[in-house]
């Protein structure tokens, strides 16, 4: 039986950038510091929350590169490396196994809507061509797209396809997934107010946007999940909702860089055509985050 790649919290990080709007290196790995620190599991670098859809290929490899390196095995290394082109994820997918990442993160492809089949080749010509462990990602919300519990049960025949970041929302989905795939296809949840009731399920933990602020709490609460307390992760989940909700009260990473910024990580704004947040929005996350005891 295969291991999961991590089990716990993932933070799914921002990407920092400088001024002139290239990324900032020291800023990455200060970030990646601090994750160490609070003890997260698993750092997920270039994914939807590291804006990697407005980063050139070059940028996201070097940005892979640079957290494996300064990373240096304190903690896995999930580099994204999802495309609606399968040789554009074929490709990214061998840089990331080049760079010394533990596994890739793969969305499904957008735009195109590929069919069910279509899911199950563009995944297993991937997983055929790069020995590195795979975490599928649902998240129709962002592609239109989203995987059966049948193409599930068929992708988790792969060796190399470890499980998925669920982020669908739809629990039947995830419960049959469960019951066709058995314990040998783990499930990570990509929604930060659904942790809980995802574990409750048998998933293995969370990558999350919440830890980039909180890192803590979301190890926390995966890790009392882990050990059986369902009780503890569920108060934990309940106690941070309101503030899991207004850092998606506008589109994600918007709100979670304006509540960095506000901490005082100076990780820069966000590329066009994501901008910045209107005032009003912008005067809700930061009272939501002061009545979470968050100093600002």
């Amino acid at each position: 039986m295969r291991e999961p790649v991590f089990e716990g919290s993932g933070v799914a990080i921002v990407t920092p950038f400088a001024k002139d709007g290239s990324i900032n290196f020291p800023k990455l790995g200060e970030l990646i510091d601090f994750h160490v620190a609070a003890k997260t599991d698993a750092v997920v670098i270039c994914g939807t929350t590291g804006e990697s859809s407005t980063q050139s290929l070059e940028e996201h490899m070097a940005a892979v590169d640079f957290c494996v390196q300064h990373t240096a095995g304190r903690m896995k290394v999930i580099a994204g490396a999802g495309s609606n082109d399968t040789n554009a994820a074929l490709m990214l997918s061998k840089s990331a196994k080049d760079s010394g990442a533990d596994a890739t993160l793969l969305v499904t492809p957008y735009y195109n809507k590929a069919t069910q089949t279509g899911l199950i080749k563009h995944y297993t010509y991937i997983a055929d061509r790069v020995d590195i462990p795979m975490i599928l990602y649902n998240v129709p919300s962002r592609t239109g797209l989203s995987f059966t519990a049948e193409t599930y049960a068929a992708l988790a025949k792969h060796p190399n396809i470890n499980g998925v970041k669920e982020a669908s929302g739809n629990f039947s989905l995830i419960a049959s997934t469960r019951a066709l795939c058995g314990d040998d296809f783990y499930i990570w949840s990509g929604n930060d107010d659904q942790v809980v009731p995802l574990m409750a399920l048998g998933g293995k933990g969370v990558i999350s946007v919440l830890s980039n602020i909180l890192p803590e709490v979301t190890v926390q609460m995966t890790h009392a999940c882990l050990a059986g307390n369902y009780e503890e992760g569920a108060k934990l989940q309940i106690d941070y909702m309101k503030l899991v909700n207004a850092l998606f009260c506008e589109v994600n990473p918007i709100p979670v860089k304006a509540a960095m910024n506000l901490m005082g990580f100076d990780v820069g704004g966000c590329r066009l055509p994501l901008c910045e947040m209107t005032e009003k929005n912008l005067a809700f996350l930061k009272q939501t985050m002061l009545d979470a005891g968050i100093a600002l």
